[in-house]
């Protein structure tokens, strides 16, 4: 019996050799019997051949009942692992532990095709939605060799998939997508030929365990063209009514007051009639020169410049500005911003300054308690600075950052716009609701912390 190399038994031999073993006693206690009576020499020397032959087979049939079912199960694993879940052992029914092997590898062959077929139908699905959809969408390695591109993707480059795939992204012309921020807009001559605006968004993925990017293209020419359009109308009809409001008066008591002049003879208050309508005139010229100078202002905002600032030292010099409340300071961590110091201070000041007139509002209606508090935590690589008062909460939620809109007398309507618009700019954001239960606003200003 030849021994695999180590000179250990293989499975199959030992379970020959345990069952040749097994046998031999009997085997050896047969013969030993037969030949001690001395009967007929023929008649032992054909017995005894017969009982090592029956030995022997007995022993050959007891190592294939263990092994012939580890074969099957075998070859049941081989088809799997294959990719062929078709092959279903049987006797898995039976009420035995070989039984119980073989039902838990049909289990698994049934959960692996149903599995498959899953994935079979989805990518289907997939290959169907990226062939259809209007983005044009590539798939690069971790070498920048681009894998994988749909129909859009053809149309966008000019050139059949069999043309792109396997070729860099240099090669293509698409490099610059690779590089830079995830989400932007390209420049017009990243794409040859083409004078559209197109958004970029790119996001990492893994195959095989190494890193692969996914970049999606789409035409924004269309949706931003739609956008302006909106704009352009919004801005007109806010335009429009804030001179209307204005110039009306103006005309109605300039035509007045040419009136009272042509008149003979003048009426004995003249003089003061055409002082008075003077002082309207004047004050809402006044008010459409504040009006334009405001918008001046929104549309003029300077991107930030960006440096490191102590998020607790900003804070306190802007506490330390309002003369007409005490501004409570919560506090929390000490938190480095990167931000435009004279834009964020700018902010803080703005919202403590709604809050303090709101906290004082509800002051001069019987609540001498109300105030104003001021605190920061940090909310993963944001800042979350809040400001909290007891005023009377906000009544037009909707209208929050509507450019131009007010409720105060003397508001010009661009102070929450440009706040928003400044954390914006940071890669924030600004956040107005009301307390809920407790009366009163909070305002929730985030920024990015230094080297996030």
């Amino acid at each position: 019996m030849a021994k695999p190399p180590g000179g250990r038994l293989s499975h199959d031999q030992a379970v020959l050799f345990c069952a040749l073993l097994a046998g031999l006693p009997a085997v050896v206690v047969s013969l030993i019997l037969l030949w001690g009576r001395g009967d007929d020499s023929t008649l032992l020397w054909l017995l005894s051949p017969l009982i090592v032959v029956c030995w022997l087979a007995l022993s050959f049939m007891a190592r294939n009942q263990v092994v012939r079912p580890l074969q099957t199960m075998a070859n049941l694993l081989l088809a799997l692992r294959e990719g062929d879940y078709s092959f279903r052992a049987r006797g898995a029914g039976q009420d035995d532990s070989l039984s119980g092997a073989l039902a838990e590898i049909n289990a698994l062959g049934a959960v692996l095709q149903s599995q498959r077929r899953d994935v079979i139908e989805a990518t289907a699905l997939l290959r169907a939605v990226m062939a259809e959809i209007d983005v044009a969408v590539f798939a690069f390695d971790h070498e920048g060799v681009l894998r994988l591109v749909n129909r859009a993707g053809e149309r966008l480059l000019a050139r059949p998939a069999e043309a792109l795939r396997g070729r860099s992204a240099a090669a293509i012309g698409l490099a610059e997508t690779l590089e830079g921020e995830p989400r932007r807009m390209l420049a017009a001559a990243t794409i040859p030929g083409s004078h559209a605006r197109w958004g970029l968004s790119r996001t990492p993925f893994r195959e095989d365990g190494r890193p692969h990017q996914l970049v999606v293209i789409a035409d924004l020419s269309q949706p931003l063209r739609e956008e302006e359009l909106k704009a352009w109308q919004r801005l007109v009809r806010v335009l429009g009514h804030e001179l209307n409001n204005s110039l009306a008066p103006i005309k109605s008591i300039a035509g007045s007051l040419s009136t009272a002049l042509r008149r003979e003879p003048r009426a004995p208050d003249w003089e003061a009639d055409m002082r008075a309508g003077l002082d309207i005139i004047g004050a809402r010229a006044e008010g459409l020169a504040r009006f334009l100078q405001a918008y001046a202002q929104l549309a003029r905002l300077p991107p930030p410049v960006f440096v490191p600032c102590d998020l607790a030292t900003v804070v306190r010099r802007v506490v330390a500005l309002e003369p007409r409340l005490a501004i409570s300071m919560v506090g929390g961590p000490a938190l480095e911003l990167r931000c435009d110091l004279a834009q964020f201070e700018q902010t803080l000041i703005n919202l403590a300054r709604n809050a303090v007139e709101a906290a004082l509002e509800q002051r001069g209606t019987g609540r001498p308690e109300a105030g104003v508090r001021i605190g920061w935590r940090r909310a993963g690589t944001l800042a979350e600075i809040r400001i909290e008062d007891d005023g009377p909460g906000l009544a037009q939620t909707a209208n929050l950052f509507v450019p131009f809109y007010t409720t105060k007398p003397e508001g010009t309507g661009i102070g929450l716009v440009l706040c928003r618009q400044i954390a914006e700019n940071h890669g924030g954001s600004l956040d107005l609701r009301n307390r809920g239960r407790e009366p009163g606003c909070r305002a929730t200003l985030r920024l990015p912390l230094n080297g996030s």
